[in-house]
């Protein structure tokens, strides 16, 4: 499990909007509440990543009741939005706009730090392997510069 930055921050610009929300959800399945992530800012068709971010609010609909008085970004929702930046990126790799992609599991999950609210949370992606079936990327969950979570999510095409 890597623990250094799967990619340097510094070399991209965070500001930038490769994709907006609802370009993210018109090829992602998740909606609502599910649609967690609000922006794709980087999209590296050469090395392999991508970066999406979310604005992580004290008004969101978990916030009130995850940990009352003291809310903290749940990490269930962290590994779906891992998942949801994974597919994401494995369409635009594939151009594959017309299957299911399901969530197969986890390996190495690591919570590193609380999230709360008041600050924009970036997943940087990196495709470790796509099969005909499967997909794999490796993925780590920043605030600022801190890496608060990492996981490799495994996806499956259905």
């Amino acid at each position: 499990m890597a623990t250094a930055p799967l990619l340097d921050p510094n070399l991209i610009d965070l500001s930038r909007t490769v994709a907006t929300h609802d370009e993210i959800y018109s090829r992602l399945k998740q909606a609502g509440r599910f649609a967690l992530l609000d922006a794709i800012s980087y999209f590296g068709s050469e090395d392999g990543t991508a970066v999406g971010w979310k604005d992580i609010r004290a008004d969101d609909w978990w916030a009130a009741d995850h940990i009352p008085g003291r809310p903290l970004f749940p990490g269930v929702l962290m590994t779906e939005a891992a998942a949801q930046l994974a597919s994401w990126d494995y369409i635009q790799r594939t151009q594959d706009f017309k299957s299911f992609l399901g969530f197969a599991g986890l390996d190495d999950t690591r919570f590193r730090g609380m999230v709360e609210p008041g600050v924009r949370m970036h997943w940087v992606s990196r495709t470790v392997r796509i099969r005909t079936r499967m997909f794999v990327y490796q993925v780590q969950g920043f605030v600022a510069e801190n890496l608060v979570f990492e996981t490799q999510v495994i996806g499956t095409i259905l």
